[in-house]
């Protein structure tokens, strides 16, 4: 932590992570360990500014509320779930775009396996034929990006370094930081134009099941959706039966509903869908970053400047 004016005084931080006693402690080691305590039943909390939290048990949540509060920092990216009405007036933050990096990289991986056909064109024995393979290429390819936010931008600036072309869709006409981006206010038209189809929207009530029956008729026979938002935002029976009559021809998800998966789901086992454990996000340096982010904005809290990754609690997100 950069050192502050001594004249100020230092607001105490929460870390309030039930269950997650390894990110608390590392907390304690970035920001020290007399400014840090570690759960809302310590003494000195009552006299915190500053907490940051999950948003996965509201009751603990609703204690740790005290009136000193003045800021809650959710530790995660998506806050759907979180308990918003618990932070009342309070400023509310979450750690937007610590995932940005390992996420568009797992996206670009999606997309290569698919045009590349991995796993299923590496050998194991001589094949029918050699040198002889119906691969694809992304170049020229189009992908249209549901929701341009960090991780939809970053998965933009990845995708243009491969000469693709890149749509993304918004609901009003704002232009994206990237001049080469084409925003669309049409989510049909995005569809019907891409041949990679990433959802980076965040969970909301007004994205619920956006993906549904409807949005994928929209879409070319051809084309491959790749999730890594939240699974609500796909109709996940509409997809499966696009996947099986051929509207679509494959997906690769990252994220489902529910979490996890129950044993025998039809997702487990679909030729068309890879599957992985809601893991795009991680990377060695997840942790580090994440809390990069948090720094950062104490001290624009500190310094009495505008925070970043404020949430708008009426938009969900």
């Amino acid at each position: 932590m950069a050192d502050h004016d001594p004249a100020q005084p230092v607001a105490t931080i929460v870390v309030h992570l039930p269950g997650a006693r390894g990110l608390a402690e590392r907390a304690q080691e970035r920001f020290g360990r007399d400014e840090v305590v570690v759960g809302a039943d310590d003494p000195r909390a009552r006299d915190a500014e500053i907490m940051v939290a999950f948003g996965r048990d509201r009751e603990s949540l609703e204690r740790a509320m005290t009136p000193a509060l003045k800021w809650v920092h959710a530790f995660s990216t998506g806050v759907d779930g979180f308990p918003f009405d618990v932070v009342g007036d309070r400023i509310f933050t979450c750690s937007r775009g610590a995932g940005a990096i390992p996420i568009s990289e797992w996206v670009l991986a999606m997309m290569l396996s698919q045009a590349k056909r991995l796993p299923e064109s590496w050998i194991t024995e001589p094949p029918p034929r050699w040198n002889a393979a119906q691969l694809d290429v992304l170049a020229g390819k189009t992908v249209g990006i549901i929701g341009l936010g960090e991780i939809g931008t970053a998965v933009a600036r990845r995708a243009l370094a491969f000469e693709m072309e890149v749509v993304a869709f918004r609901r009003q006409a704002i232009p994206a930081s990237i001049a080469e981006v084409e925003v669309l206010t049409s989510l049909p038209e995005l569809l019907g134009r891409s041949d990679h189809i990433v959802i980076a929207a965040p969970a909301t009530p007004a994205t619920h099941h956006m993906i549904d029956a409807a949005a994928l008729a929209a879409c070319k026979p051809s084309a491959h959706l790749v999730n890594i938002a939240r699974g609500s935002l796909v109709d996940q029976d509409a997809l499966i039966e696009a996947l099986d009559s051929g509207q679509l021809s494959a997906a690769s998800l990252d994220t489902v509903t529910p979490e996890p998966l129950p044993d025998g789901h039809p997702l487990y086992s679909h030729p068309k869908v890879k599957l992985s454990a809601h893991i795009s996000w991680g990377d060695p340096t997840s942790i580090d970053r994440t809390l990069d982010i948090f720094a950062a904005n104490v001290a624009r809290y500190r310094a009495g400047e505008p925070l970043t990754g404020v949430v708008d609690t009426v938009a969900g997100y």
